[in-house]
């Protein structure tokens, strides 16, 4: 769709007004909804954000951080610092011990503390593998009972692998 304004560009802007109780849509262009004041309240907090955040990293840089390069991504300690943003997971290896201190600082610890998944019950888990080797082990009897032609005992062990298969 085209812009209602300009009547050239893309409308990207979609705006609804409600002014003395008279309801007004426009669609917009960037450039027109700017000019007409509507712009996005989030437009600039991207590079507020990215400064926040780079203002956590010391203003002291260490002497190799402007010479040593991520060989995946490129960026530089400098590079982090001043965006606020890792460059890549290679880059966490790299400066790991730039990126600590500032780690450490932003978040008070260094190793993860948060949530988990819920508890798992060791009983049934250690109870559930004792089964599956108990039932291989009675497999491998059946192999044995079929080989020696004992087919009573065969019976026997393939009801008790079906009851415990069943069981699981």
């Amino acid at each position: 769709m085209l812009c209602q304004h300009c009547k050239s560009k893309e409308a990207n802007t979609h705006v609804k007004s409600v002014i003395n109780g008279e309801y007004q849509e426009f669609m917009l262009c960037s450039e027109c909804a700017k000019e007409m004041g509507y712009s996005n309240i989030f437009s600039d907090m991207h590079s507020d954000f990215n400064s926040i955040l780079g203002s956590f990293f010391s203003n002291a840089l260490p002497e190799r951080s402007q010479t040593t390069r991520c060989k995946v991504c490129g960026s530089t300690y400098h590079d982090i610092a001043k965006s606020g943003q890792v460059g890549c997971a290679n880059c966490y290896d790299l400066f790991i011990g730039e990126l600590m201190p500032t780690i450490r600082r932003i978040h008070g610890n260094t190793t993860h503390c948060g949530k988990s998944p819920d508890k798992v019950d060791t009983k049934t888990t250690s109870l559930k593998q004792d089964n599956k080797s108990h039932i291989d082990e009675l497999k491998a009897q059946l192999k044995v009972a079929i080989e020696e032609q004992n087919f009573e005992k065969a019976a026997e062990l393939r009801d008790e692998i079906k009851e415990m298969e069943e069981s699981k």
